[in-house]
């Protein structure tokens, strides 16, 4: 299975780390037993699934989200469910 970012440009699902991990905040009792939230994390560095042109564009974006190793990190604890957090952050 891939992630498709574009038409042009697809990543396998291998490549990138989703791990559930305990969602932050309010939320009473429930959200210090369960981990609904999903960090995902992606080597854009090493991704052998982009050019280089695109790996250097994604690299000089700018964008908070990504490490100084070039690792992008993003974490989704909006909903109430593991697989609704895995697919906001896919999305994102």
């Amino acid at each position: 299975m891939t992630l498709d970012i574009s038409d042009e440009i697809s990543i396998p699902l291998d490549e990138i780390e989703l791990r559930a991990i305990r969602a932050s905040g309010p939320g009473g009792q429930h959200v210090n037993k369960v981990s609904t939230a999903i960090q995902l994390k992606f080597d854009i560095t090493n991704s052998p699934s982009l050019a280089d042109d695109v790996r250097a564009r994604i690299l000089e974006s700018g964008d908070s989200r990504i490490s100084d190793d070039g690792w992008i990190r993003i974490k989704a604890q909006s909903h109430r469910s593991q697989e609704r957090n895995r697919e906001d952050a896919l999305e994102r």
